[in-house]
Parts: C-alpha cells; sequence; structure tokens
C-alpha cells in the first residue's frame, strides 16, 4: 500500500497545550511532518482518533476485520482488546485467530493475553491457557499486555499460577489489567499492589474512589449490558489523566450507531471540560498501554480524525497511519470474508432434561439488573405443577439453562426474574465467560426448541415462540459471524425486537443474558455446572428454606 502525503487545513484541537487553533498539518509517508498555526477561518476540528480502552471484539459478534471496518466510521482508530471470549473456546488456536485476521485492516489492535481461561474451575470451557503459553503470548510483539485479571480471590490469596502470569507480564514491562467488582478498602489495595494498573467493574463512585486512591487508573464503562458512565463521568474533570473509555461488549446494532464518540458527546453535554475529555478518549489509553498510535504531533502517525464541530463529535473522516479509512459514514477498509473456526459438540436435547422436579417449597432465585452486570440472589417461592417447579411468568420468574456444548453433561436449570417473557424463549452459545448455550424460557417446550435452534447452527442466538423459530448463526467459535456488520446487526436487531414483543423490558435481553452465566461477577449465576455464589465463590443448591438457607 502506498503511503499517501497530502496537506490538510482546519481547527487544530492540541489536547497536550489545551488549546484549539487554526492550522494546516502536514503528512507523508504516513506520519505528521508539521504542524503550522495559521490564521484561516475553518469550519471542522482535526483532534487524535478515539481510543476503546478495555473491549471484548468478540460481543460484537464480528471478527476483528469488521469491528474495524464499523469502528472507524465512529472516529475510532484503536482498541485495547481483550480476546478472552474466543480464548475460553479455543484456547491459543482462537487467539492467534483474532492477530491474523486483525492484521488485514490498519486498524490499530492492541491485543492482551488472556489470563483467565477458564475464568474459574467452576464451569467448563473449551480449552485453556497455562503459564507457559501466558509466557508465548507476552513474547508475541503484537500482545501488549495482560488482559483482565478476574481472578481476584487467586490474586488476595496469593495463587501460585495466578501470580506467575503477573510476574509474567512484569518481567516483560508489560501492563496488567484488572477485574475487581465490588473490591474495596485493604481488599483492593491488597489486589491493586499486585502489579494490577486499571479496572473497568466500578458501578458506584465510591468504589471507583477507593481504587483511584490506591493507585487505580478508572476506565468507565458503557457497553451494551453494563452502563456505568451516568455514575462515574465526574471522574474526568476530578482525575484526568488517570481514567479512560471503554465500552467492554459492544453489540452490533449500537456498533453501527455509535462508539466512543457518543460518549464524548456526552461527557460535554453533561458540562466536562472539553479538553479533559478528549484526554481519557484519546490519550489516556495510548500513553499507558504504549500504543503506537498518533496523537496529532509531529513524528506521530498520522492516526486522526476530522469531525464537525467539539459538541456532537459527528466524524466527517478517519484517518490510519495516512490512510483515509472512513468518510461521510462509509467505511473505505476493503472487506474480506473470514472464514470460520468452531469447537461444537453438543446433541440435540430433550424437553424432559429442562423439567425440575420439586425437591422443596423455595427456590434461589438469580435476579437480573438492566444495565449492570451484578446481579442479586432472591429466595422465592416455587411454582410446583405436577411435582415439577415450573416458571411462574406472573411473578417473573422464569427458567433458566445452561447446556455444556463441549462434552456431555446434564442441562443445568435453575430461575430468574427480571426478563419479562410472557411466552417463548431466548437461547445463545454467547455466554460468559466459557460460552456454554445459555437459555430463558416460559415453557420447557420452547425453551428446548430455543437452544436446540443454536446447537443446529454450532453457535448462535435464537428466539423461539411456538411457531416462531429465528436464529442468527454464529460460526466463528460461537460468538462471531462471517457478515458484515450491517447484516449482523439487522440481523440482531430483529432478534431484540421479537424478544421485547414477547415481553421482555431490557434495553439488551441477550446480552444480559449473556452475563448471567459469568460467575466472577456477584451475586449470583449460573454456569454448566449449577447455581453459583459469586460472594462466597461456591456452588448454591438451588432449592432451599425460606431463609434461604
Amino acid at each position: 500500500m502506498s503511503q499517501p502525503t497530502f496537506r490538510i487545513e482546519a481547527n487544530l484541537v492540541d489536547i497536550f497545550a489545551g488549546r484549539t487553533y487554526p492550522a494546516e498539518v502536514e503528512i507523508a509517508r504516513g506520519q505528521i511532518v508539521s504542524v503550522s498555526e495559521t490564521s484561516g477561518n475553518y469550519s471542522t476540528y482535526l483532534l487524535p482518533g478515539f481510543v476503546d480502552a478495555h473491549v471484548h471484539v468478540e460481543s460484537s459478534m464480528l471478527v476483528p476485520s469488521e469491528f474495524a471496518r464499523a469502528a472507524v466510521v465512529h472516529g475510532t482508530v484503536a482498541s485495547v482488546s481483550d480476546p478472552h471470549e474466543i480464548a475460553n473456546v479455543l484456547g491459543l488456536e482462537g487467539v492467534r485467530y483474532m492477530l491474523d485476521d486483525a492484521a488485514q485492516v490498519p486498524f490499530k489492535f492492541n491485543f492482551g493475553a488472556p489470563s483467565c481461561v477458564p475464568a474459574t474451575p467452576f464451569e467448563t470451557a473449551g480449552d485453556e491457557i497455562n503459564v507457559e503459553q501466558i509466557e508465548l503470548l507476552l513474547d508475541d510483539p503484537r500482545i501488549g499486555y495482560l488482559s483482565e485479571m478476574m481472578n481476584y480471590p487467586g490474586v488476595l490469596g496469593g495463587d501460585p499460577i495466578v501470580m506467575a502470569k503477573i510476574r509474567a507480564a512484569q518481567q516483560r514491562g508489560k501492563p496488567i489489567d484488572g477485574h475487581a467488582p465490588g473490591l474495596r478498602g485493604e481488599q483492593a489495595e491488597a489486589y491493586l499492589a499486585a502489579g494490577i494498573t486499571t479496572d473497568h467493574e466500578c458501578f458506584t463512585k465510591e468504589e471507583a474512589l477507593d481504587k483511584l486512591a490506591c493507585g487505580a487508573k478508572i476506565l468507565i464503562r458503557e457497553g451494551s449490558a453494563a452502563r456505568n458512565f451516568e455514575t462515574l463521568y465526574t471522574l474526568i474533570d476530578e482525575y484526568p489523566e488517570r481514567c479512560m473509555l471503554c465500552s467492554d461488549d459492544k453489540h452490533p446494532d449500537e456498533l453501527l450507531s455509535s462508539h466512543i464518540n457518543s460518549l464524548v458527546s456526552r461527557a460535554v453535554r453533561h458540562g466536562i471540560d472539553t479538553m479533559n475529555v478528549l484526554r481519557v478518549a484519546c490519550v489516556n489509553p495510548v500513553l499507558h498501554y504504549g500504543m503506537n498510535v498518533g496523537l496529532l504531533r509531529p513524528g506521530d502517525d498520522a492516526d486522526f480524525i476530522e469531525v464537525n464541530d467539539l459538541e456532537e463529535f459527528a466524524v466527517h473522516r478517519t484517518w490510519i497511519k495516512g490512510h483515509l479509512v472512513a468518510e461521510n459514514g462509509e467505511t473505505t477498509i476493503p472487506r474480506d470474508p473470514p472464514g470460520p473456526i468452531n469447537r461444537f459438540r453438543d446433541r440435540a436435547r430433550e424437553v424432559v432434561e429442562f423439567h425440575i422436579p420439586a425437591e422443596g417449597t423455595a427456590v434461589h432465585v438469580i435476579e437480573a439488573l438492566d444495565g449492570e452486570l451484578v446481579t442479586r440472589r432472591l429466595v422465592e417461592e416455587a411454582k410446583i405443577v405436577d411435582g415439577h417447579a415450573v416458571s411462574d411468568p406472573q411473578r417473573d420468574i422464569l427458567k433458566i439453562a445452561v447446556v455444556n456444548r463441549y462434552q456431555p453433561a446434564d442441562v443445568s436449570v435453575a430461575f430468574v426474574r427480571n426478563f419479562g417473557l410472557k411466552r417463548g424463549a431466548l437461547a445463545s452459545s454467547v455466554a460468559h465467560d466459557s460460552h456454554n448455550v445459555i437459555a430463558v424460557g416460559v415453557d420447557d417446550e420452547d425453551l428446548c426448541a430455543a437452544v436446540n435452534l443454536v446447537i443446529g447452527s454450532s453457535g448462535g442466538l435464537s428466539v423461539v415462540a411456538g411457531d416462531v423459530r429465528e436464529v442468527l448463526p454464529l460460526p466463528v467459535a460461537g460468538l462471531m459471524s462471517t457478515d458484515t456488520c450491517a447484516d449482523v446487526g439487522r440481523a440482531y436487531a430483529v432478534l431484540d425486537q421479537k424478544v421485547k414483543q414477547f415481553g421482555s423490558q431490557l434495553r439488551a435481553p441477550f446480552m444480559t443474558l449473556s452475563f448471567m452465566a459469568l460467575l466472577v461477577i456477584p451475586e449470583l449465576k449460573i454456569s454448566d455446572k449449577g447455581l453459583f455464589d459469586g460472594n462466597r465463590f461456591e456452588f448454591l443448591p438451588l432449592f432451599c428454606t425460606n431463609e434461604g438457607k
């Protein structure tokens, strides 16, 4: 690819100097050659491109090259990407798939070495990544950091394997990402003192302040399910050099419409200083992770964007290394259709496998919280019919099931509240972190049918209600499509709308469903092995006394 040489005139946003001025920028051989102040009167603004400081590309249901083609339209030029999801399915082979696919596009991915595969010993994953493999990955120049250390009990307890992974990153001078939801005080201090530098799981400002006091940098997250921006955005003015913006998980329909640019605009509308907002959105991730991303200074790579104003931040054009990669809402990055890669060994299931023989009158129930990854642990009276515990849509208590997709095993079935379905079921092979098949339904017939649609596609999302049977196949590890963002986004939006027509009031029901299996986030979750107490890190029986014992 030839190296472009050109000049562009606009109002330049100098984040380091904290000023905006009319300028001419000269680009040659993919780099900024000079920035010269002029006396011109310009209508647009140039600024460094946005960086998503923590994202699992897999959750967009797109392979990296397709994620890039969608993200550049919104002015994102780089991301700090944890390939943890595909690693739980395919191990090193999955990580290498992401690296190879990402290499096809100019977008600047900073991939991490997944630190917790499997995430816990309380679930069945498709593969594992051991200490030796972590070292192998960290020696790869394409791997820039150790991905989120979710095993915070292991850190606090000095687990030898956990600490060996941390030492491997420290010895190579690579940052270590954190993941410690709800951890505060002395425990937060001990966790971060192990060498961990960031946290993106804060869901209260008090928690974030605790971790800032311990030296952490706080990633303010706003994704398709976890939405913490409104709680934390004031930190941007209070700690402008120690915050970043991230999505963590972004579904394709939302990626079609916006990315980090929307958070920048929201922060400015909330009255946060524009330069501080741009520092956390553009500069801080580059400096913290040592990324090879230009910041609109002479000698930097020509990675920058042109926007209409400094309030809405509507992106006109995006350049990466001097190449125009997006213009007026369309990407110029050519598409190279990816091939599938997968691990899926499950068989079609029978309705009887979703039955729950009554072993008591009260059950533990997961309470899903819209916009949060955390859940609550409830105890509710079970609805018993013919000796079996069943869904009770009138009280919004529905069956939730996890089906092991890697090896023969019984179906794990429990109950969940707040999905709101009045009929039908939804299922998905996107189920953090091990990505077994997870489903919620009003009756066992639809629940089984939704699971079998996913199994029949070797991964995907499905919706079932009587004769309605829809599926979005995800042939790449059961996590990603081989189609474009536009195609996947439209197909996903259809499924999302059907779930809402069946009664769900959740903002993103499929994303919320995927996190019901995320054992490392309190309070109560479910794996293929049973109900799990995320506070005590131990299994719970489904049936219990009225006191919840």
